[in-house]
């Protein structure tokens, strides 16, 4: 599987050198822990755009963070005050579906629990068309990905073989999964383009964005994938 992970990655980065250099990413990961210890939030969230952190959300205790200059843009617009319950429902939902989407012949002796991992990204590229994707995981590895605009589903690791199964067979889920990112994340991507736009023509620099926050999150620090889409016909092609 090491050599198919390799391939996979580099197939993503093939794929993604021809990805318009005007192409914003706005990302969502999402971090679900069944049996969190002490005082670990059972659910966190980071959202960041084109991989600068700019909230964290934790979803038990309903309080949220903005990090850095470019969340201090974003928390003075009122459409960003009800994004808070959609991702405290996306967290409800992954947490409720955790018990049958595990693989079946995980074990907690030696390494731990398992903990889920979601990453939601929309992008709009320079020419307008905005795209959708999430990709879901077990404790930092990418297990299968979902195509929002065509509701394909992709395995990538045998992880993930439950989860699919489960969910492509789930309108309610898929739907959900759908809507959230066409729908929600479309929609703040582009109130967000208007604090990035501003923050780019007050910077230092015209070509230089928003400082990046380094997370404070231990557990999203897992997160290994790399990219925040995969093409499903160029997976299929390579898997086939």
């Amino acid at each position: 599987m090491g050599g198919s992970k390799t391939s996979l990655v580099l197939l993503s980065m093939v794929l993604f050198s021809g990805t318009s250099s005007d192409a914003r990413f706005l990302s969502y990961n999402f971090t679900i822990d069944p049996h969190p210890r002490d005082d670990q939030p059972w659910c966190e969230v980071q959202g960041d755009v084109d991989q600068k952190i700019f909230l964290s959300y934790d979803c038990g205790r309903a309080q949220i963070k903005y990090l850095g200059p470019l969340g201090e843009e974003v928390k003075s617009m009122s459409a960003w005050e009800t994004q808070t319950d959609t991702l405290r429902d996306t967290g409800d939902l992954l947490k409720g579906q955790m018990p049958d989407v595990t693989p079946e012949k995980h074990t907690d002796k030696g390494s731990g629990p398992l903990t889920l991992q979601a990453r939601m990204t929309c992008w709009r590229e320079g020419n307008g068309h905005t795209s959708a994707s999430w990709e879901f995981g077990f404790s930092g590895q990418l297990c299968l990905l979902f195509d929002s605009k065509n509701g394909f589903w992709t395995m990538v690791h045998s992880k993930g073989r439950r989860m699919k199964q489960k969910w492509e067979n789930d309108r309610a889920v898929t739907d959900f999964f759908r809507t959230v990112s066409m729908g929600d994340c479309r929609a703040w991507l582009q109130d967000f383009m208007v604090c990035w736009e501003k923050m780019l023509k007050t910077s230092a620099s015209p070509t230089t964005g928003p400082p990046t926050v380094k997370s404070s999150a231990t557990a999203i620090k897992h997160i290994t994938w790399i990219l925040p889409v995969l093409l499903p016909f160029a997976i299929t092609v390579f898997l086939g």
